[in-house]
Order: structure tokens, then C-alpha cells, then sequence
């Protein structure tokens, strides 16, 4: 309703939320836990209207683990890559579907429900025209009037599709356009443009009808068990590997796309190969697909408050607190927001920016409500921070999932003798917002980072002494001097992620904070 005073069809609001798909319904949950003045606006008429169409041969990618070893439900989580976090317990994921890699229609189900449940106010048919700057805020313009608020949350998800810069790139079909049934492929020679998730559906979808199957970009392949980034190339389309390796005219291609010209009965593609000395070759397609992904929509924005971009003018640039680079009180949230861990964490996908935005909450209830950011305290105590950290590593799922980005940060007041425990923060906005206190940890979850030859074949060290050679995910504990990194500790990995045996991970870590704190 329009506030009291405010001109005529103008309504007021604390914070608009445009989008309501996964991340503006994860978004306005906590907003409307928290009793915050939010509404939020989405154009389509129900919930996830992207995932109604993508992917586009209707099989995620995210895992749904149903049956795990634990009974925790914060631990099950861990592998629980689609349900958003609420108070409700059966309104998980897991029960609308039992399938490992799920159904596309069964996330759009859970996500229509999650809405009715929970009764969040979303406006659904309520297309945003405009966002523009007004004095210490925005008006929204939409179809139905104009809303006036404090703080905008971008949480559109993806917009038109990315197309590169490719000379006769309009002759491909898209991706969102292409006709799934693979029937229509048989006996054709395909180029599919791109190396992504998207592209090896397609190639897998086709692979078994295709005479030939060729995957093209630029870049390498990056798969998924090397990277130990969820969204890059996944296990589960790995026979387009097999066929290439064995030679079966499937190929995946590193080159530079030239030209795709039409000749009037198939495609000549011009590619210059990547690691060839600059071998150039023309080869010839029956059908040419492009699965480039996506990119965000800026048309929304007035010039005045035109979201820096970057990724190819895909994504937003973000501050630490997922803010606009170079407007204020500008936000993304959800996909859009995962500029701060490009391919690292998991920020692109729900099981990753389901814990982001609730910690967005807190730090935008801070900003514009006054709401301190909420932290427990601890005696500074070496061994009940030794209890705590391992507790925390051992139970969370934000930092199991949001590994080597979320963080908890424990400050040392020396005047005190307590520590403040502040948890699931980003680690740069951490360094950034405690970088005046002379005394901090932070702790996450990380990975390897070496590179490994064969990351089925590595050679282990498990001493203590050697745990920052680690190379399946592990504790680490860094100490921080202002923003200076002054130490960082690292315990051993262990096969069921269980980090509590006395002499790989309690002796070590009580060690540390021993060192420090005595």
C-alpha cells in the first residue's frame, strides 16, 4: 500500500527485491523472519521461470544426496544442493525428489511451494521498467506504479543469452532456441560453440544420433574434478570424452572460431587451432549450436546508477558485501552475485548463495536498520577455541559448501580476555571490515590448490607437519594483524571430512592458538 503521504500510486518501502525466483524467495525469507519492510517483484507469474526452460533438456546438475551416513540436518546439507534454507523441516528438496542428479520440473514444484508455505510477499506478473536514482534511494517503476525504497536487491538470475563476438555468429541457433529432440540430428555433422555444462547436455543429448559432435571455444576444458568448482564440466558427461579419446569423429577443440559462413546446403567454419603453432583448418557442419550461457540485463538501470560490469559484461562488479562496485545501495544477489568467487565457490548456484544471502540479511539490517551484526563470545582460551573451531568445521555446511569464501572470524579483545565470534562472513569483507584490530582468525575450508598430474593418483604425506600439502578439503586457520596474514594453519584432510583425531587435528590446532594467545 502506498505510506502515508507519499504521492499519489507511489509505495514505500525499506527494500525492493527485483526478481523472485530461488534467490529473491531465499532473500525475502529472511528479510520477512527478520520483520523487515521488503517486497519483491517478478515479472513472470509463478517462481522459477528460468528453471521451466533450463536447463533445456531438463536434468540438473546439482546434486540431490538423499541418503548420507548422517542425521544431522545441517550436515545433510552438505549435499543437499537445491533446498533453501527455512525453519520448515519438510520443506527440503529431498522430498520432492529422490533422484541423485533430479528433474528440472521437480526444483520448479519445490520452488512454487516454497512460496506458498511460507507466504513471502512476492508480487508475481510485475515486470520492473526502470531503476533510477532519487535523492538517498530509487524509484522502481514497474506496470503497476512506482515504488520508492532505500535499498534495491538485484536478484534477477540470468538475462539474454551471451553471444561472442564471431563472425557470422548469427548463423548458429541458441541454446534456449535449439530443438531437443535429438532424431533431428541424426546423420548431421554438429559444431556445438562453447565448452560448458550447457554444451556437453547438448553434445550428450545428440551424441548417440550425431554423425560428428564437435565442442569449440578458446579455452581449455575445465572439468569439474580438477577445477573443484561445481560449475564446471560435471562427471556425468564424460561420453563425449570417451568418444574423443578413442576416435570416434567426436572431438572436443581448443581454437579460435574465425567465420561461420552458410554456403546454401551446410556451415563452413574457419578455426585457427589454440595449440597448433597457429594451424588454421575449414571445416564443414550440418548444423551449428552456440551454448555461450548467459549474461545479466543492465537495460533496467537509468544511466545514473548503471551497474559497473565485467566477465565480458556479464556479471556485476561487487564490493565484499555484495554491493556495487560504483553505485550505493545497490545490490545483487543470487547468480549475479557470484563475482567475489568466480568459479571457486559455489555463489553461482543455490546450494552456494543460499547461505550468502543470509548473511546479506544481517549485513543489510546493519546498514539500514541499526540492527548490529549479531557475534557470540568465548573466553580467549586456546582450548575452547580449539573446541570451537573444530566443532564449527565439522557441523556447518556454509563453510563445507561455501569453501575457501565464507568464513568464521574470532577477535581477540586482549582488554577483555574474550573473543568475538562472527560467523559465515566473506573473508575479504572480514580483512576488510576487522582490518583495524591487531588480533583476528579467520577460519574456512579449503582446498588443494597444486596442480596434481592425475587427480586420481596423488601422492599423500599425512604428517601434520605436511597438512598445507593437503589436497582434499581441509581446515585452515589464518591470524591476521590488521590486514596483514600473519600466520595460517593448516589441519590434515581426512577421507570423511571428520577433523577431531588428537594428533592430526586437536594437538595441531591447540598448538597454534597456544602460540598466539600465551
Amino acid at each position: 500500500m502506498p505510506e502515508a503521504g507519499s504521492p499519489t500510486g507511489e509505495e514505500t518501502h525499506q527494500y525492493v527485491i527485483v526478481g523472485g525466483g530461488p534467490a529473491g524467495l531465499q532473500l525475502s525469507y529472511y528479510l520477512q523472519r527478520a520483520g523487515a519492510d521488503y517486497v519483491a517483484l517478478e515479472r513472470a507469474d509463478a517462481p522459477a521461470s528460468f528453471f521451466r526452460s533450463f536447463p533445456r533438456h531438463r536434468r540438473l546438475i546439482s546434486l540431490n544426496k538423499v541418503h548420507t551416513t548422517s542425521d544431522d540436518p545441517e550436515i545433510r546439507l552438505r549435499w543437499d544442493w537445491n533446498s533453501l534454507l527455512n525453519d520448515s523441516p519438510g520443506l527440503l528438496f529431498p522430498t520432492y525428489s529422490q533422484e541423485y542428479l533430479p528433474k528440472a520440473d521437480d526444483l520448479v514444484r519445490y520452488l512454487a511451494d516454497f512460496q506458498n508455505l511460507h507466504d513471502l510477499n512476492v508480487r508475481y506478473g510485475t515486470a520492473v521498467h526502470a531503476i533510477e536514482r532519487s535523492g538517498d534511494g530509487f524509484l522502481v517503476r514497474t506496470g503497476d506504479g512506482v515504488l520508492r525504497c532505500r535499498c534495491v536487491v538485484v536478484a534477477t538470475g540470468w538475462g539474454a543469452p551471451y553471444v561472442p563476438q564471431i563472425k557470422g555468429i548469427e548463423h548458429a541457433v541458441g541454446y534456449e532456441e535449439m530443438d531437443t529432440d535429438p532424431a533431428v540430428y541424426a546423420g548431421k555433422r554438429v559444431l556445438v560453440v562453447g565448452k560448458g555444462n550447457s554444451a556437453f547436455e547438448t553434445a550428450n543429448a545428440i551424441l548417440g544420433h550425431a554423425a560428428m559432435v564437435h565442442l569449440a571455444s578458446r579455452r581449455p576444458l575445465r572439468l569439474a574434478w580438477n577445477t573443484k568448482h561445481p560449475g564446471d564440466v560435471r562427471g556425468q558427461y564424460g561420453a563425449i570424452l570417451d568418444s574423443y579419446q578413442f576416435k570416434t569423429l567426436h572431438s572436443v577443440l581448443d581454437c579460435v572460431i574465425d567465420e561461420i559462413a552458410w554456403t546454401g546446403d551446410h556451415y563452413e567454419v574457419r578455426i585457427t587451432y589454440t595449440h597448433a603453432d597457429g594451424e588454421q583448418a575449414v571445416l564443414e557442419y550440418d548444423a551449428v549450436i552456440r551454448c555461450t550461457g548467459f549474461r545479466m540485463d543492465t537495460s533496467i538501470f537509468d544511466p545514473a546508477c548503471r551497474p559497473e560490469t565485467e566477465r565480458d559484461d556479464r556479471l556485476p562488479s561487487l564490493r565484499p558485501d555484495w554491493r556495487s562496485a560504483n553505485v550505493e545501495d545497490l545490490y545483487f544477489a543470487g547468480t549475479l552475485a557470484q563475482a567475489r568467487d568466480f568459479r571457486r565457490a559455489s555463489s553461482a548456484f543455490i546450494d552456494g548463495f543460499r547461505y550468502n544471502l543470509r548473511t546479506l540479511t544481517t549485513l543489510l539490517r546493519e546498514r539500514y536498520d541499526g540492527v548490529a551484526l549479531p557475534y557470540d563470545t568465548v573466553p580467549a582460551d586456546p582450548q575452547k577455541l580449539t573446541s570451537l573451531v573444530l566443532d564449527r568445521v565439522n557441523w556447518s555446511s556454509a563453510l563445507w559448501t561455501q569453501f575457501e569464501y565464507l568464513c568464521d572470524v574470532l577477535v581477540l579483545d586482549e582488554g577483555s580476555g574474550l573473543v568475538r565470534h562472527y560467523t559465515d562472513l566473506p573473508e575479504d569483507y572480514a580483512v576488510s571490515r576487522f582490518g583495524d584490530e591487531s588480533h583476528y582468525y579467520t577460519v574456512t575450508l579449503r582446498w588443494g590448490r597444486d596442480e596434481y598430474g592425475d587427480v586420481f593418483a596423488i601422492e599423500r604425506h599425512p604428517e601434520p607437519g605436511r597438512a598445507q600439502e593437503s589436497a582434499f578439503i581441509h581446515p585452515v586457520v589464518r591470524r591476521y594483524r590488521g590486514t596483514e596474514l600473519v600466520e595460517e594453519r593448516h589441519l590434515l584432510e581426512d577421507l570423511l571430512a571428520d577433523w577431531r583425531r588428537p594428533e592430526r587435528h586437536v594437538e595441531p590446532l591447540l598448538a597454534f592458538f597456544e602460540g598466539h594467545l600465551r
